[in-house]
């Protein structure tokens, strides 16, 4: 593990990884730097990977106020790391900020969308975001958690035991952040439109077959909103994916 120092004095920790062409994996809600390295370690033998704890995860600081412009900055301070460019992969709300990221400029070769969780523009945004917010709040993030996991499809029960997984309350508070992140760029609608259109590097667009309805029709859509953008469909595949499925997609587009 090494740490970085990134814009606002907030130490990131991050692992690297093999060696090549070089790359940043961005993880989603609830993850640390550990929840991508099986990822990387694939990824490995082509090229230089980078995985890091998003501010107030694992390793890294949580420097107050919180706000999507300092996880730009971390990320800023990750490419500088690599020698001033990188590729990025981001999954799920990971993949909302390496979109913003992207957006805002940062100097990415490659960009890589892994379903990011873009609501649909014709539906009433959910009152249960407001509810885990509560929860939070209250101290509840095993509760924050579980509700969290049912937002995103689960049923009750397995949402239930991935809660109590030791080490995952701790994460419950970040979820403010991923929320944050889904909602930047906004203006009346699910997807950031605007923003997407400022995405100008090369982009991949992932959805597994067998995710929540909504994930795939979000990765098709926003397809036609990104400048250059291309969808990979993973056939039968959910939200998480294996990485030995995921790793050769990744490669065939991060080597062309």
């Amino acid at each position: 593990m090494q740490k970085v120092t990134s814009a606002d004095g907030t130490a990131i920790a991050y692992d690297r990884v093999g060696r090549g062409d070089p790359v940043i994996l961005v993880g989603g809600a609830l993850c640390d730097r550990n929840s991508n390295r099986p990822l990387a370690d694939e990824l490995a033998s082509r090229f230089d990977v980078i995985t890091y704890d998003r501010r107030g995860r694992g390793d890294s600081g949580d420097t107050a106020p919180y706000a999507v412009e300092r996880e730009v900055e971390d990320l800023n301070a990750l490419i500088t790391v690599l020698g001033g460019t990188a590729a990025v992969y981001g999954h799920s709300s990971g993949a909302g900020l390496a979109a913003i990221a992207a957006s805002s400029g940062l100097p990415f070769t490659k960009v890589a969308l892994h379903e990011p969780p873009y609501g649909p523009d014709d539906v009433d945004p959910s009152d249960d975001g407001e509810r885990v917010l509560e929860l939070i709040g209250a101290g509840q993030g095993r509760e924050a958690v579980e509700l969290f996991l049912m937002m995103t499809g689960m049923l009750q029960a397995e949402a239930l035991a991935i809660a109590a997984t030791p080490g995952l309350a701790d994460l419950a508070p970040t979820l403010a952040y991923d929320f944050a992140v889904m909602d930047y760029g906004l203006n009346g609608g699910g997807t950031p439109v605007e923003l997407l259109r400022e995405v100008k590097p090369e982009t991949l667009v992932l959805a597994g077959t067998a995710s929540a309805p909504f994930m795939v029709d979000a990765a098709h859509r926003i397809v036609t909103i990104l400048p250059a953008a291309r969808y990979a469909e993973l056939t039968d595949q959910h939200h998480a994916v294996p990485p030995e499925v995921l790793a050769p997609v990744l490669v065939d587009f991060l080597r062309r």
